[in-house]
């Protein structure tokens, strides 16, 4: 149950909606010594909020280009820039407040979804990881 708390804590803190999992993971690792599954569980569920934020993109700008919010001019404008730098950007999808954001704006530009994929996991697993190290660093 532990684990299923976390990665669902991990997964609703990488939607959009407001929260973190930082400290339920400093938590959990005072309560057990299964660093690697706590890792592993907070690691893919931030990553699969960030799939969620993808399709929400992937749809989302579908109905915004159907509601005159926004023109195939500025999503083509977009899918420019991403294609340039989405790599670059989605390695920084770890980071408070605008990491979401740019998991969304990868799904607006139906960036490359197995490339999707490997840099968030990648970005989430370093930014978890850092944080068990901190915390084994000051027991």
């Amino acid at each position: 149950m532990l684990y299923l708390t976390l990665f669902t804590a991990s997964l609703l803190a990488a939607t959009l909606l407001p929260g973190g999992s930082e400290a339920l993971l400093l938590y959990d690792l005072s309560q057990t010594d299964h660093i690697f599954f706590l890792f592993c569980a907070a690691s893919l569920g931030n990553s699969a909020g960030s799939v969620i934020n993808y399709f929400l993109g992937r749809k989302g700008m579908a109905y915004l280009v159907d509601k005159g919010y926004a023109t195939q001019q500025i999503l083509n404008r977009a899918h420019r820039q991403f294609d340039k730098y989405g790599a670059w950007a989605l390695l920084l999808s770890w980071m408070p407040i605008i990491g979401d954001p740019i998991t969304l704006i990868a799904g607006v530009t139906a960036y490359d979804f197995r490339k999707f994929v490997w840099l968030v996991l990648l970005a989430k697993s370093v930014r978890y990881g850092v944080v068990i190290a901190l915390y084994l660093q000051l027991l």
